[in-house]
């Protein structure tokens, strides 16, 4: 065990919330590999979709399966780790990844090349993806809880913020080399073999680099290991948790129970609206900017976009936060704000760098809101609650994206700005929401004795 009296492990840890730096470096390295894996696949799709003559809005409708599988799927990952333990969840969901990219590649080049017609390799891309929803899903929850757990509560939004952070940078990354990685023989599927590669180390570093977790605050209590016994049952408790604690714990979270509805609704709004403006802004690019008969050319603009909002995101994540010290309340409603404004102008954008303009001052936005519902999820609850408020914070994430989507490019289709009306307005009723319900931050955050 490290020696906490040692000063330079105290620095080590102090930055990461109480979680070592290598730790907290694997951690950002699952989510971040997923997220760059996912952003790549996004940057590539509208071209593929236009090269396979498919409508935009079965693009979009080919994620929902997954998005569906992901909302039901996390919470019951979530509840596994708190019994298997993070890091076993963590290795599902990256199989889960490099099984389904590695998939849903092949299922598309055998569309490209002519050897399935674009229908059966919709079909086939759809059922690929859905093992990222089914098995993927494990990852996430399981990431936040192992943080969660693991951090003061006063210290919670700004670790969950550097997790939050990940899918930030892998959102920079994943269109950046997006366009590299269309090659000669693989085409516009190259990234997904590419990351499905990537993904496959970061599986091995996790596997041999990340200690089996135990956790800071000592869990007592049952686990039971035998699946099969109708009896079993299974009893989490941190050694810190109250009576009380213990009996919220025994009993299944739920979204709308009291303690989260404001959080929960607040992160599905936004997630919806954020879900709408980056199912439409790939396909936005194409058609302002006349690519639609050269999908192929389309792939660096679209990254530019995705690369620029990634970096705002960034901001958001690394820089804001931290250094204005937001809490879960004050980052959810500032941000909503912006991101409102940003689709504004987006909705009004015809060039390349208005587009990706406005799109970054959305992404700004949503930057800042995620992790403020994240976080005042967190501390909504008890410690011995984490793993199920992480999954409750996973599934919620995967709701947004089962229709958003495919109804903001649908929505787009007809008219420009009832796509964009609608986004604005869920972000208006973010900000009344949460102005009338939720919690101050100085209450959420102060640590409990």
């Amino acid at each position: 065990m490290a020696d906490l009296n040692n000063p330079s492990n105290l620095a080590s840890r102090a930055s990461t919330g109480g979680i070592p730096r290598g730790r907290m470096a694997l951690l950002f390295m699952v989510m971040l590999v997923t997220a760059a894996g996912n952003t790549a696949m996004q940057s590539v799709m509208p071209s593929i979709g236009t090269a396979l003559k498919i409508n935009d809005v079965w693009i979009s409708l080919a994620y929902s399966w997954s998005a569906l599988l992901w909302v039901v799927c996390a919470p019951v990952w979530a509840r596994r780790s708190d019994q298997r333990g993070r890091k076993a969840m963590m290795a599902l969901g990256m199989i889960g990844f490099i099984v389904s990219m590695a998939l849903c590649g092949f299922a598309l080049w055998l569309g490209l090349s002519g050897a399935l017609t674009a229908l059966w390799a919709l079909l086939a891309f759809a059922a690929a993806r859905s093992l990222y929803g089914g098995f993927g899903s494990a990852a996430p929850p399981a990431v936040q809880a192992y943080v969660a757990a693991r951090t003061q509560r006063s210290e919670r939004t700004k670790a969950l913020s550097l997790v939050a952070s990940s899918f930030g940078l892998g959102t920079v990354i994943g269109p950046a080399l997006a366009p590299l990685m269309v090659l000669p023989f693989l085409g516009l599927t190259g990234p997904f073999i590419s990351f499905a590669l990537i993904g496959l180390v970061a599986l091995v570093l996790l596997r041999f680099r990340l200690p089996n977790d135990e956790p800071q605050f000592p869990a007592r209590g049952d686990a039971f290991d035998a699946p099969y016994s109708s009896g079993s049952t299974a009893r989490h408790q941190d050694a810190d948790d109250s009576d009380e604690e213990t009996a919220e714990l025994q009993q299944k979270l739920r979204w709308f129970e009291p303690r989260l509805r404001p959080w929960v609704i607040a992160a599905l709004l936004s997630g919806h609206a954020q879900a709408m403006v980056l199912g439409i802004s790939g396909f936005l690019v194409l058609d302002r900017l006349g690519l639609r008969e050269s999908p192929a050319e389309a792939t660096g603009p679209i990254g530019i976009v995705l690369m620029l909002g990634a970096l705002a995101t960034l901001l958001a994540q690394w820089g804001l936060i931290p250094r204005l010290d937001l809490g879960p309340r004050a980052a959810t409603l500032s941000g909503t704000a912006i991101a409102a404004l940003g689709v504004l102008v987006l909705g009004g954008a015809q060039e390349l760098h208005t587009i990706a303009l406005a799109y970054a001052i959305a992404s700004l936005g949503f930057g800042l809101a995620r992790p403020g519902t994240t976080a005042g999820t967190s501390l909504a609850v008890s410690r011995a609650e984490q793993g199920q408020a992480s999954g409750v914070v996973a599934s919620v994430a995967g709701a947004s994206f089962i229709y958003a989507p495919a109804l903001g490019v649908w929505l787009y289709g007809y008219s420009d700005w009832l796509g964009f009306g609608l986004i604005f307005l869920l972000c208006v009723a973010v900000l009344v929401v949460g102005w009338s319900t939720m919690q101050d931050d100085k209450t959420l955050t102060r640590d409990r004795s």
